[in-house]
């Protein structure tokens, strides 16, 4: 898919960011009413799980459409393989584990017997980033996107919050071809809503601005609002992108802004190693250098603790992205 020209904005113009706190959902929430509304409509979408249906809430589709629901158990590479199989039959299966085993000990069958050979299956890596945090940190995914956005004709989709979570489902259906699509756990803020536009491929302008560009992906986008909040209280207008999907990044948009503001800061809850900030930095040093932060987890593992500890830990709050926002000025400044 070729990155799209512009980016989308909610009908009627800019979408307001939230003043007081927003409403909080489980992403996979959202992900549990995408399944049933693409398995609704369609009867070949077929839900293969690694033995943590309640933990994903695929259950919700196993009681839907008994038939329809494999329990693979806990063998990533079994579930990808079964998979691959079923697209052969004109299925389209959506591969279901905890996100670090499932690219982790399935990347050989993902990277063969799905990207390599062209099949239309959806890897659905869950638990991802800090949501996992209390399960302790070997199962705290900081990778998973490095390692689906290395593979040649994988797409990468990172939504922010339920609501959005629950359209990528159908986007993901829509595309005929692999997808990796990550989903969060715990409750995170709603921040788009129903009418906001999903298209994959094409980021989203949420506010407009001229000193700064704050480019974020998945649940950071509460916090890189926040930040933007921030800087405009310091007289500093950043402009915000919203880039659920990593791979094919919307380089046109970015490019675009940047020119605009002359710097960019991105955020993501993944290694800054192969993300977002590696997709954007490798954008903007062939097209468009200018001064860049990267806001996200430096070469490091994860920890076990709570989400909201280890958004502490890592920097990865609003004031961070605010701070990496003024450094970036100052660098184009000076």
């Amino acid at each position: 898919m070729e990155p799209q020209d512009s980016a989308q904005g909610p009908p009627g113009g800019q979408q307001e960011e939230p003043q007081e706190r927003a409403p909080r959902r489980e992403p996979r929430d959202g992900y549990a009413q995408g399944l049933l509304d693409v398995g609704s409509r369609h009867e070949e979408v077929f839900v293969l799980d690694g033995d943590c249906s309640k933990a994903s809430y695929t259950s919700r589709f196993q009681e839907a459409f008994p038939d329809r629901f494999l329990n693979i158990g806990i063998a990533e590479c079994d579930i990808v393989g079964t998979a691959a199989g079923l697209s052969l039959l004109g299925k389209v299966p959506f591969a279901n584990a905890y996100a670090n085993f499932l690219t982790g000990r399935g990347f050989d069958q993902i990277r063969v017997s799905v990207a390599y050979s062209g099949r239309n299956v959806k890897i659905v890596g869950h638990n991802a980033g800090t949501s996992a945090a209390q399960e302790g940190a070997t199962h705290l995914p900081l990778e998973d996107v490095s390692l689906m956005r290395s593979l040649p004709e994988m797409t990468v989709v990172c939504p922010c919050d339920a609501v959005e979570t629950r359209k990528a489902v159908a986007a993901a259906y829509e595309l005929d071809g692999p997808v990796y699509l990550r989903v969060a756990k715990l409750a995170v803020d709603v921040v788009t809503r129903e009418d906001t536009p999903f298209d994959i491929g094409r980021a989203l302008r949420l506010r407009e601005g001229c000193d700064v560009t704050l480019v974020s992906t998945g649940c950071m986008l509460s916090e890189v609002l926040g930040a933007a909040r921030r800087l405009h209280a310091q007289g500093v207008e950043a402009e915000v992108l919203h880039v659920h999907t990593v791979k094919p990044l919307d380089a046109q948009t970015l490019l675009d802004s940047v020119e605009r503001t002359g710097c960019v800061v991105t955020a993501e809850e993944h290694s800054v190693i192969g993300g977002l900030g590696s997709a954007v930095a490798e954008l903007v040093v062939e097209n468009r250098p200018v001064p860049m932060e990267r806001v996200g987890t430096r070469d490091v593992f994860g920890l076990s603790g709570t989400m909201d500890e280890l958004f502490d830990y890592f920097g990865l709050r609003a004031r961070d992205i605010a701070q990496a926002a003024l450094r970036a000025v100052g660098r184009r400044s000076g």
